[in-house]
């Protein structure tokens, strides 16, 4: 390809980028990250609610009374000391062998009762639900829809160009080339990231809350163990997370401002 129709390229997506940019720049409130976000509070919300009402059809629901009042007590705590504006908090623990948790917009919180083992106490559920509300918080749900439309949009404008220039018969190529490209050098970064986040918020949420952020650490690096039991290690590049040891280590470098939040009840 050459240079005059890269330039060309660039040129075109250059002003689809600044839109985006004008129209949505956020911060993310306890990070102060700058994040662009073209989606309003309250679609990400109407998103969270249908999308978690569809759920409780579809997954079984667990009926351990014991599971369920340990996940409302510690949820209900974190939800306190979280800032999320219109949230409408629920807390719900499916019955699933999975190891996972997550939090949909407008504070539709789910965890799956393979994890509960992992987390073994409180404070290892402490980690789990400050993490995943934290997401919520930070709207990455919302960030990411519109990173997602950003790469989408570009791809077809490119396509478009590429399609009426003499160099169309790469075409194919460049889309294959364009989707693993904007991958790996965009969404997945984008995701450990949004994802290292979630754990530097909800360690000041599960410490606000009351439970020793510390536990943080052991519960990641439980959960090390189990994924090195379970599965082969995927390689950095491709992950959507952090690696487990790089995730134990940021916690560490963070105890102290955490620390220093903490009042045990």
């Amino acid at each position: 390809m050459s240079h005059l129709l890269a330039n060309k390229i660039s040129c075109c997506l250059a002003p689809v980028a600044a839109l985006v940019l004008l129209a949505g720049c956020t911060t993310v409130s306890e990070t102060g990250r700058r994040q662009v976000n073209i989606f309003s509070q309250g679609e990400e919300m109407q998103l969270g609610f249908s999308e978690f009402d569809k759920m409780k059809k579809e997954v079984p629901i667990s009926r351990d009374p014991k599971l369920n009042e340990q996940v409302q007590r510690v949820g209900k705590r974190i939800a306190a000391v979280a800032s999320l504006p219109g949230a409408q908090w629920e807390f719900v623990v499916f019955d699933s062998k999975e190891a996972n948790a997550f939090c949909l917009p407008g504070g539709k919180v789910g965890i799956y009762t393979g994890i509960l083992p992992i987390c073994k106490d409180d404070a290892g559920l402490a980690t789990v639900i400050g993490h995943e509300v934290a997401h919520a918080v930070a709207r990455h749900g919302g960030e990411r829809m519109t990173e997602a439309a950003g790469l989408q949009m570009g791809g077809q404008i490119a396509g478009s160009i590429l399609g009426s220039s003499k160099y169309a018969a790469y075409g194919p190529a460049f889309t294959q080339v364009y989707g693993v490209g904007s991958q790996l050098g965009v969404a997945l970064p984008h995701s450990r990231g949004q994802e290292s986040e979630a754990d530097e918020i909800g360690l000041l949420y599960m410490a606000r809350a009351g439970y020793d952020p510390a536990a943080s650490v052991a519960f990641w690096q439980r959960f090390g163990d189990f994924n090195r039991q379970k599965s082969g290690a995927t390689p950095w590049f491709l992950r959507t997370h952090p690696t487990d040891d790089q995730r134990v280590a940021n916690l560490k470098a963070l105890l102290p401002k955490a620390q220093a939040e903490y009042h045990p009840r």
